[in-house]
């Protein structure tokens, strides 16, 4: 089993590698590659949680309980990829001016903070078994609170502005100052005394785990490409609204001023 799940792993994150390199040559369209993404991951996230709920070993320490780890650790993996494409789209939409690439950044956000929560709260629930509360001002977890809030104010920030372009360039500063609290997260355990204990290496924990854990990241970046391309469509159709209903303004100021 464990072979066949190593196995697994390469050739999924093989066929993620492709699919974005023909998503970025644009060999492949958004809406085709988010299909993919979502049929590829249904039997990827069933096959993973088979392996980190049935067969990988408890663990010694923390018996049971520590499972929840299959979906706490790959919400962090999607997590770091939204804020990511938030933060390089945003990049992009201010050297180009292209509000496609606000919409990717705002799709990228909106996932990224849906991970960000469910993070949080598998978190929580498994900090109550092993540190004895629910939450704690934990150096990583005060963080990761703000990084949450921080990308909750973009979301904010959005809804509250009507003029496209506006909307963009305030919001692309927002994700680029946001963004620096993903490094921040990550490096906590090391610059700070912290319960959270730093990040395991594959040397340190079973193979078993590993591959288990393994799927189940490479299953939520699946998750999170069939998210990011159905949030970027619904983007673009809100976009190409907002220009059809300011068309009729800009017509009518010009009859005006003739």
């Amino acid at each position: 089993m464990q072979q066949v799940g190593s196995l697994l792993v390469w050739i999924v994150l093989a066929f993620l590698v492709a699919t974005w390199i023909a998503l970025f040559a644009r060999r492949l369209s958004p809406q085709k590659a988010g299909t993919l993404w979502g049929i590829v991951a249904l039997p990827v996230l069933a096959f993973g949680l088979y392996l980190g709920l049935l067969w990988a070993p408890p663990d010694v320490l923390m018996g049971e309980v520590y499972r929840i780890m299959y979906v706490h650790f790959p919400s962090w993996i999607g997590t770091g990829a939204g804020y990511l494409t938030a933060f390089v789209c945003s990049l992009l939409y201010i050297r180009s001016r292209d509000l496609r690439f606000d919409s990717w950044a705002s799709a990228g956000a909106e996932i990224g903070l849906v991970f960000n929560a469910t993070g949080l709260i598998t978190g929580s629930i498994w900090g109550r078994p092993t540190w004895g509360v629910w939450w704690t001002w934990d150096p990583r977890l005060t963080w990761t609170a703000i990084m949450a809030v921080t990308f909750a104010g973009y979301l904010v920030l959005r809804a509250l502005m009507e003029d496209p372009e506006a909307r963009a360039r305030a919001s692309s500063l927002v994700a680029i100052i946001g963004f620096a609290t993903l490094p921040i997260v990550y490096f906590s355990v090391r610059w700070w005394r912290t319960l959270h204990q730093p990040q395991s290496s594959p040397e340190t924990v079973d193979p078993q785990m590993v591959v288990a854990l393994r799927t189940m990241m490479l299953a939520f970046l699946l998750i999170f490409g069939y998210l990011l391309t159905r949030r970027f469509a619904l983007a673009q159709l809100r976009a190409e609204a907002e220009l059809a209903a300011l068309e009729p303004d800009e017509l009518e100021m010009e009859a005006a001023g003739d």
